[in-house]
């Protein structure tokens, strides 16, 4: 039975005798979770290669175990998801609510409505000195969805992607999937987190398809001037056969002056592909719209590849962030200061930790300390190894959950969110501190 039902799966190494007397219910128990063991590794032969190959996001897992254990009565507080705890204004839920009344429930254009698209160009325009036209922007099921769009379009198996770290926790198994290769440029706490040009030469070879990064940075919050972006641009202009994507997810929560883009230069602008979105900045997250900007034969192919897996994204969202990309910035600024405030009071009680490695975060929401003093101490029951050992430290005995910097490349280091309110964030710290404090 299992020989048809599994067609191609050796079976035989799994099939045993079994001599087994149930004495009480712990025995059927543990029957049972040795039968699911044995049924689990048998699906792992019939999945793909390609899904066998991906691990599960770092970020979502440790979303995941931190739900479990408040599931279990646990007091966790959580510092790993990356999601604004403000509620999507109040406007763009009321041009939701139109948009029902108004009948936009049928299938939409698979690059996004025209009046969307619009709306980007104008953005782009407005926020960005920007030149893309509605023809140049395909909107999807967010910003991730717009990423794996432009790894499945351009990559081929063997080609190379450079990744400065750290890098967002996804874009390494984007690539994968893409069955192409990516080329980690490394970046520490010393540097703000950031590569120099001089860096990314050193990493070009023959086969270097792709350049890719996000400013403000998902983990560090490290945010590229417009001078290390035009001469990082001037570089990659000697190689025009190296596209540059870059993800300005977090463009709204800058606390510079004014948001950079790569794309502003006009010698180098047809390599750039630009990904933003409206999850961040206008607190819309689960509304899932994401866009890019690029040269209209990506966004074509783009458009094609997203027209045989998903086609157009929601009609009603796509509303929801027409209004939210046609109103003044200004109306997002609260919440940008709220969080600088809430930055500015996590240094503050981190730098009272002794052993911690602190950068300045100029954007995002995450703080991304070097955590290495701790590796190698103990306290007496558990050794710290590396950053996993410590991010599950912190979870079991401190109660806080965090993730391991080794997720985005850097494995020295944790990322905790800020995006959750200061009387959380003060607990928080105070039980990290105590935590590493038994650590010797």
């Amino acid at each position: 039975m299992l020989s048809r039902k599994f067609s191609g799966v050796n079976v035989d190494k799994y099939c045993f005798i079994l001599k087994f007397k149930l004495v009480d219910n712990n025995n059927f128990i543990s029957f049972v979770a040795y039968l699911q063991n044995i049924m689990e590794n048998i699906m792992e032969q019939v999945l793909s290669n390609r899904i066998n190959s991906l691990s599960e996001s770092q970020t979502l897992a440790m979303a995941r175990i931190s739900r479990e254990l408040i599931a279990q009565g646990k007091d966790i507080i959580s510092l790993s998801i990356g999601e604004p705890d403000f509620a999507t204004p109040d406007f763009i839920k009321e041009a939701a609510k139109k948009a029902i009344d108004e009948n936009y429930t049928h299938y939409t254009p698979v690059p996004g409505y025209l009046e969307l698209r619009k709306a980007i160009s104008l953005k782009f325009k407005r926020d960005n000195n920007l030149d893309y036209s509605p023809e140049q922007i395909v909107v999807s099921t967010g910003a991730k969805h717009a990423l794996t769009n432009l790894a499945l379009t351009i990559l081929n198996p063997g080609d190379e992607v450079l990744l400065p770290t750290p890098y967002w926790v996804s874009y390494h198994d984007m690539i994968k999937i893409a069955e192409a290769k990516p080329i980690t440029i490394h970046s520490g706490i010393e540097a703000d987190f950031k590569v120099t040009p001089q860096q990314i030469e050193a990493a070009i070879t023959s086969k270097t398809r792709m350049f890719w990064f996000s400013s403000p940075c998902n983990p560090s919050g490290s945010v590229y001037s417009k001078d290390e972006l035009f001469a990082i641009a001037q570089l990659l202009s000697k190689h025009p056969n190296i596209l540059i994507v870059a993800d300005e997810i977090y463009e709204h929560i800058n606390f510079l002056d004014k948001h950079q883009s790569i794309a502003q230069f006009d010698f180098i602008k047809d390599q750039v592909i630009t990904v933003n979105g409206v999850s961040k900045g206008f607190a819309m997250t689960g509304w899932r719209i994401g866009y890019i900007g690029a040269p209209k034969w990506i966004a074509d192919a783009c458009t094609k590849m997203q027209g045989q897996f998903t086609s157009g994204t929601c009609s009603i969202a796509q509303k929801a962030a027409q209004a939210a990309l046609e109103a003044d910035p200004i109306s997002i600024t609260p919440m940008q200061e709220a969080f600088r405030k809430r930055r500015d009071l996590v240094l503050k009680l981190m730098s009272e930790i002794p052993g911690l490695k602190l950068n300045v975060p100029k954007g995002a929401f995450y703080v991304f300390p070097d955590v290495s003093y701790f590796f190698g101490k103990t306290d007496g029951e558990t050794v710290i190894k590396n950053a996993d050992d410590l991010s599950m430290f912190l979870l079991h005995k401190g109660l806080i959950a965090m993730v391991s910097g080794d997720a985005f490349g850097n494995p020295d280091c944790l990322r905790l969110s800020y995006a959750t309110s200061e009387e959380i964030l003060t607990e928080a710290i105070k039980r990290m501190k105590n935590t590493l404090a038994l650590l010797k």
